[in-house]
């Protein structure tokens, strides 16, 4: 009888070794083996070395000098230049004499009139009851500068934005060339080009509006480009049947299938525009941000408030109308002209109204209808001062808390992250980036942090990753637990609403001021201003993304007997896992952004550097300090941010 031998039994790897993320890991420990020695050998260990530095300060001084020099004279100055900011000029003027022309309550009778046909009864109310509350806190002057400002910086975002999206739309390569151009300009402090911006166009307007663009044009290039190249395929194929041309193809067809993504770029505009408005009164914007950054100044909250008021009052408003136009854009679509009428209706209704008050003599808003809140707000944020500052029994104060949180938490990370040696933060970053991604994303973020070396501001870079990666712990350990809880509950959710509106529409300077009164000056309160800003969308994210999950995988679990808390563990968390990580990200970008402007309030590192190169006109220090933060956004997007992985064989 024959004997059948078995196979040789095969070498079994440890569980641990058969991941992927694993193989990854030994590849790069095995690299670094090698590199690590030599690279210690050559520069040493220890902080970035200075022979791996380039000096910018040279080439860039001499351009600040060239500028200044060539401004009055320069034919680029004079004609190019000039052109463009005698145009914005004359724009915004313009529009700011037509809002006082239809007066206080033609502007209010046109908001209110293009709500209700856009959204409804309830929300032209609401309109009117915004543009009827910015009067009574005494700002409608201001708020009808910010909106003559903002009409103008708005509509030539959208143009710009418009064209680069077409441009990126229609040709992949476009697409990708245009991609690090967008990011730059999303993540670059506004601190870092307003420097430049005001070297060419001077202190004022133009400066302003310029600025405002180059911060609020790239979501509507990111959703023209979406929208343009996610057009229905078999529609597409209907029209080129029908011999249609490719302009032909693009008006009647591209276009209106990317309705609904242009109309959320215009929303997406909008709101970043209005965050724009107070760091924009920095160079002569005035309006609304002015008052909110004079009030700053003077450490005043409840002059701030007053002013930061109208500013969300807008940006709600306006988010509102513009998302509901998108929502019903395609019942609309069919309708020849249904787009015209509500605007042709409202100015009419505006022209009859303006033409009233005017005969009336009551254009401007009566004095006797102002409501002063400046004073109660600061006697709150006194009693709140003295009685929660210091000495509040068991507890401490505030300014204990800041204390302890800066000895306990920010100065060890700060100190440890500046005690590694400089190859072994890029191995990290490598590892961390590798896990999540490709080897490409890992190569990004390593070149990125790299960067920050070679532009010699390694340890303030360092110090402000310190306060970025606390303000994202407690931000998203606080966003996460009300994002669940508002997940499974909806009277909760409700009730939240308005209040993360707030949150995320109020100008990053009036909530600096309270902060500042509660928690002293120093880079705890610029954490905790950087969190009140990012927690609202992590909250969101999270929320949304909780909701989302599969209704049958929840009966599922309940029809076996599963508990709420399991539940949440074992469905909807994991789920759930690609918002979260979403979530993660958003929030890393936020705290950043925030961070920097804490540079204000002690925050020191890179965010002092951009606010110092700004104030004092040194073009070499702001745009080294906003070209680090924009490589440690990079960075810290690429290793908190998932990428799915185009080949089969993987990264």
């Amino acid at each position: 009888m024959a004997t059948v031998t078995a196979p040789a039994p095969r070498l079994a790897l440890p569980g641990i070794l058969r991941h992927r993320a694993a193989h990854k890991l030994l590849l790069l420990a095995l690299a670094a083996a090698i590199l690590v020695p030599l690279a210690n050998a050559q520069w040493a260990s220890g902080s970035w070395p200075h022979a791996l530095t380039v000096d910018l300060s040279g080439p860039l001084g001499r351009a600040n000098d060239w500028i200044i020099d060539n401004r009055d004279s320069s034919p680029l100055f004079l004609y190019f230049f000039g052109y463009i900011s005698n145009a914005v000029v004359l724009s915004v003027r313009a529009v700011y004499l037509v809002l006082l022309a239809a007066g206080w309550a033609g502007v209010t009778a046109f908001g209110a009139l293009v709500a209700w046909r856009v959204a409804g009864v309830r929300l032209a109310i609401g309109t009117g009851v915004a543009f009827l509350a910015c009067g009574l806190l005494g700002m409608w002057v201001p708020t009808m500068q910010t909106l003559a400002l903002m009409v103008v910086a708005v509509l030539t975002s959208v143009v710009v934005g418009a064209l680069l999206g077409l441009a990126g739309g229609l040709s992949e390569r476009t697409d990708r060339a245009l991609r690090p151009v967008l990011d730059t300009m999303q993540v670059l402090p506004a601190f870092a080009y307003l420097l430049p911006v005001v070297l060419v166009f001077g202190i004022g307007v133009p400066a302003a509006v310029l600025a405002t663009v180059v911060y609020a044009a790239p979501p509507m290039a990111r959703l023209t480009a979406l929208g343009l190249r996610d057009a229905d395929p078999e529609v597409l194929e209907a029209v080129d049947s029908l011999g249609a041309t490719g302009r032909q193809r693009l008006l009647t067809a591209r276009l209106p299938l990317a309705r609904k993504q242009l109309l959320l770029g215009l929303n997406q505009t909008i709101m970043m525009a209005l965050s724009m408005a107070v760091i924009a009164s920095v160079i002569g914007a005035g309006g609304l941000g002015d008052r909110v950054y004079q009030a700053l100044a003077s450490v005043d909250v409840g002059a701030a408030l007053a002013a930061g008021i109208p500013i969300v009052l807008l940006a709600v408003v306006l988010d509102r109308v513009t998302a509901a136009a998108g929502e019903q854009s395609d019942e609309s679509a069919g309708e020849p002209g249904s787009n015209l009428r509500p605007w042709l209706y409202a100015l009419g209704a505006t022209v009859v109204v303006a033409v009233a008050v005017r005969l009336a003599g009551a254009l401007d808003w009566p004095s006797g209808w102002t409501l002063n809140i400046a004073e109660p707000v600061n006697r709150v944020v006194d009693w709140m001062t003295a009685h929660l500052y210091s000495g509040v029994p068991y507890l401490g104060g505030t300014a204990d808390w800041a204390g302890h949180f800066t000895t306990w938490v920010l100065d060890p990370v700060r100190d440890g992250l500046q005690w590694l040696p400089w190859w072994s933060v890029l191995l990290i970053v490598a590892a961390l980036a590798w896990v999540i991604g490709t080897w490409r994303t890992a190569l990004t973020a390593v070149l990125a942090m790299a960067a920050i070396g070679v532009l010699g501001v390694w340890k303030p870079s360092l110090d402000t990753l310190s306060q970025v990666l606390a303000a994202v712990a407690v931000t998203l350990v606080l966003g996460f637990a009300t994002g669940i809880a508002a997940a499974r509950s909806d009277r909760f959710e409700r009730a939240l609403r308005p209040v993360l509106d707030v949150c995320q529409t109020m100008p990053q300077f009036v909530y600096l001021i309270p902060v500042v009164a509660l928690f002293g000056v120093g880079r705890a309160p610029a954490v905790a201003a950087a969190v009140v800003y990012a927690l609202p969308a992590v909250v969101r994210i999270t929320t949304q993304g909780l909701r989302q999950v599969d209704p049958a995988a929840l009966e599922s679990a309940r029809s076996l007997g599963a508990t709420s808390t399991q539940q949440l563990r074992q469905i909807q968390l994991p789920l759930a896992r690609p918002a979260l990580l979403l979530a993660v990200n958003q929030g890393v970008v936020l705290v950043l952004a925030v961070v920097i402007i804490g540079g204000l309030v002690g925050g020191g590192a890179l965010g002092y550097d951009a606010v110092f190169g700004l104030a004092q006109g040194d073009l070499a220090t702001g745009l080294v300090a906003g070209a680090a933060i924009v490589c440690l956004g990079l960075m810290l997007d690429r290793v908190t941010q998932p990428t799915e992985r185009r080949t089969k064989k993987g990264a």
